[in-house]
């Protein structure tokens, strides 16, 4: 049935404008012939009522109108997770390897302290400036971090800070006089702030950050575990103190090569993720009329958010009591309570194996309990059983007690990330978690130096009240972090 057949089925009129009524009453009203094209097209007893109304916005509400904001549910689903894109999986077991040589090197200290004390006939308070040395280097990338990122890119900055790390592995297997040790610990804390940094914003943008963070952090722990055993076995049989970084100098070298070609497009990825976090910042700054803004002026408002002060206080005191156990429980073990050193040097490994296990196992009830108070209840936790490693006069007890302490201490890191990772504006992200992550971490330097300087005054037994005194400053730093609130930018 050709078009002119159907016009004689249908009475069409044109309806009448209607004479300005308010807009918001105001209907879609014109409607016109329908074109024969159309009636071609409709089906047979069906009625043509042209377009739906429209009821047209005012100007205020065009000008106000915007797209409304992802729900979480809605956000979390285009988030990165730890296998999309499928190249993360690499990412991820890069972070891990980095962290674990990390962890070695740390760990290890403790179990080669009273051989480097004999090697160059030094005592507490000079063997102590290594960590000196090393919180320098943290401190001073903290500061470099964005810019050499922001020159470089992700990979060459992992691949620099690894080489950095290899070179101090190189200097320390040469044993050389100990000013040059104190400088290769300095090269080792500045390249393990840049990775550290990098890795921490990588893992906390993924879904589920608790449980990555928790993974990658627990690589550390494993570190943690594998160097006291393997240090404490090759000095025990007379070997130099020094060739036990010949271990950690070939993982560096592993570590160059494999994050170079895993991070090497990561910045040319178009993951939602990406997208998500590029619309968020562009309008951000066009809604508040800011400009594009140069990385030190990024730096200086991360330092007036509260959520960067405080995070960097909580792991400058977390670092310092874990690297002050790692480090000075077996000279406390020795003094104290008279443990063979060749003994007491499997106690960092058993203190490394609860935080490694930690990190693996209780980082997933954090979401459930709420990293907030799983906080609070493991600091409190560890507080009790740090008084039982000072008090209870025996070497197996402290041992038992420093595992625990180890297993409590273990989550405390990666929830800790998770929190400052959404308190924090995305556009002020990347730079305060560098801040935090490279400031903060210089208490892994700071409180064991400081700690070897009291144990030379009045004994090794200060390391019980130092390592308290860093759990109550968490406690007060996380009591004054603000409240987590909806993204609003």
């Amino acid at each position: 049935m050709s078009s002119a057949g159907f016009h004689g089925l249908f009475n069409i009129e044109r309806s009448s404008e209607p004479a300005t009524p308010p807009a918001s009453h105001q209907e879609a009203v014109k409607r016109d012939a329908p074109t024969s094209i159309e009636l071609d097209q409709i089906v047979f007893g069906k009625r043509y009522n042209g377009p739906p109304p429209v009821t047209p916005k005012t100007p205020n509400e065009l000008e106000m109108s915007r797209p409304p904001s992802p729900k979480r549910d809605e956000a979390v689903g285009l988030m990165q997770s730890w296998n999309n894109p499928p190249m993360n999986k690499w990412r991820v077991l890069s972070c891990c390897l980095i962290y674990f040589v990390n962890g070695i090197n740390d760990s290890a200290t403790g179990a080669l302290i009273p051989y480097m004390e004999t090697h160059y006939s030094i005592g507490y308070a000079v063997v102590s400036t290594i960590f000196v040395g090393q919180a320098a280097g943290f401190i001073l990338a903290a500061f470099f971090n964005n810019m050499i990122l922001e020159r470089i890119g992700r990979a060459k900055m992992l691949m620099t800070a690894e080489a950095i790390i290899l070179l101090s592995y190189v200097m320390m297997v040469s044993t050389p006089p100990f000013p040059a040790i104190v400088v290769a610990f300095f090269l080792v804390g500045y390249g393990a702030a840049m990775t550290l940094a990098l890795n921490n914003v990588f893992c906390a943008n993924l879904h589920p950050s608790t449980a990555i963070l928790g993974a990658s952090h627990g690589s550390y722990g494993i570190g943690g575990i594998v160097a006291p055993i393997a240090a404490t076995a090759m000095v025990s049989k007379g070997m130099l103190w020094s060739r036990f970084y010949c271990l950690p100098l070939g993982l560096a070298a592993l570590c160059i090569v494999f994050a170079g070609w895993t991070f090497w497009d990561y910045q040319e990825d178009n993951s939602p993720q990406a997208l998500l976090t590029a619309l968020e910042q562009t309008a951000s700054r066009q809604e508040t009329g800011e400009q594009e803004l140069s990385k030190l002026h990024d730096l200086k408002l991360a330092l007036k958010n509260r959520v960067t002060l405080f995070g960097a206080l909580f792991i400058f005191a977390y670092q310092g009591a874990e690297v002050s156990i790692s480090g000075w429980v077996i000279s406390f073990l020795i003094t104290y309570r008279g443990g063979d050193p060749a003994s007491v040097g499997y106690v960092t490994a058993g203190f490394w194996a609860g935080i490694t296990l930690g990190r693996f196992v209780l980082t997933h009830l954090a979401p459930r309990i709420g990293e907030r108070l799983f906080v609070i209840i493991l600091v409190s936790t560890t507080i009790a059983f740090q008084l039982l490693a000072w008090l209870i006069p025996n070497v197996v007890g402290n041992a038992v007690a420093v595992s625990i302490i180890g297993l409590l201490l273990g989550p405390v890191y990666p929830c800790g990330q998770t929190i400052f990772s959404r308190l924090l504006p995305r556009h002020l992200q990347t730079t305060a978690i560098s801040f935090i992550s490279g400031a903060g971490s210089s208490g892994g330097a700071v409180a064991p130096f400081t700690t070897g300087i009291l144990a030379q005054a009045v004994g090794t037994f200060v390391l019980h009240p130092v390592c308290i005194g860093l759990y109550v400053v968490m406690l007060a730093c996380w009591f004054g972090l603000p409240k987590i609130r909806k993204r609003t930018e």
